[in-house]
């Protein structure tokens, strides 16, 4: 079982973001396969649409640092790990930028990038960035096209019902080749299908312990895999990274059994964590994943 770790973006950990490096050294010095990054461009105060389809978004994620930048120092600071999102919210950035962005980080990387996407489920967020959150799955469409654009063509345009992009000079592509690997997070019928038809890999999510439904992610992954033969794809070519959330007072060792039980019931063989419900801060977080990775290799 592969297992990376979120980098201290959110919550408390945000304040710490200059241990950045310090933290991603640590991690990949230690067996952590990956380092990750979420999406959290503002926390409404009076939010139409909670976290989780709930009225209100919790507090940890008031406080959010810059998922490309993290990506970047992580990148530069280390030599092996990959480097994923999980996920940015990709609707929500002009597709140029997007593209020329994780372009720079999967350079610095060597092609180490697991570019991972979203819709989100935020209207305010939305409003704050000017696009329209009714129409943002066909935006994630598009903006996917124009990365494949971009990353693949020069000169590189596009022109779509919602996204333009004159023809123009494309010649810095990303290590990765043909591009990086795009990762879809999903759990509706319509975004479980875009994964199928035309993604390199699935971000499905649990949180130890208040939701950990490994049932509902082998049926979803079955509608993933049904999708991807429909459109004349092998289902085996589509990877998946289980995001594993900790709950504040959950102990390690049920962190670890789920990791386990996890490779068992759905045969996904790689996990990313995030501690930032659990752990307060960077020396919290480090060693609780030493101590999670430990756990793991034991069997």
């Amino acid at each position: 079982m592969k297992v990376g770790f979120a980098l201290p973006q959110f919550n408390k950990q945000a304040f710490e973001v200059a241990r950045a490096a310090e933290f991603a050294r640590g991690i990949e010095s230690a067996g952590g396969a990956s380092l990750w990054v979420g999406d959290r461009n503002l926390a409404a105060v009076d939010p139409s649409v909670g976290y989780g389809g709930g009225s209100t978004i919790p507090p940890e994620l008031n406080a959010a640092a810059d998922p490309f930048v993290l990506l970047g120092v992580a990148a530069s600071a280390t030599e092996h790990v990959l480097l994923g999102s999980h996920v940015l919210v990709a609707p929500l950035y002009p597709p140029v930028q997007l593209a020329r962005s994780l372009t720079t980080i999967d350079l610095i990387s060597g092609g180490r990038l697991l570019a991972g996407f979203g819709v989100g489920w935020s209207p305010e967020e939305y409003e704050a960035a000017g696009v329209d959150f009714a129409t943002r799955g066909a935006r994630m469409d598009e903006t996917l096209d124009v990365l494949e654009e971009i990353w693949t063509k020069d000169p590189a345009g596009y022109s779509g019902a919602r996204l333009s992009v004159p023809l123009h000079h494309a010649p810095l592509k990303p290590a990765r080749r043909p591009r990086p690997p795009v990762y879809l997070g999903a759990r509706s019928g319509r975004a479980l299908r875009r994964i199928g038809e035309r993604a390199d890999g699935w971000l499905p999510v649990c949180v130890v312990p208040g939701f950990v439904d490994f049932d509902g992610i082998v049926r979803q992954r079955a509608r993933v895999d049904e999708a991807a033969r429909t459109a004349g794809r092998d289902p085996r070519v589509i990877d998946a990274v289980l995001r594993v959330n900790i709950e504040a007072g959950t102990s390690t060792e049920q962190v670890v059994t789920v990791i386990k039980a996890a490779g068992e019931r759905t045969g996904i063989d790689h996990v990313m964590v995030d501690t930032m419900y659990s752990d307060a801060g960077v020396d919290q977080s480090v060693e609780r994943a030493l101590a999670i990775l430990d756990g793991v290799r034991a069997g």
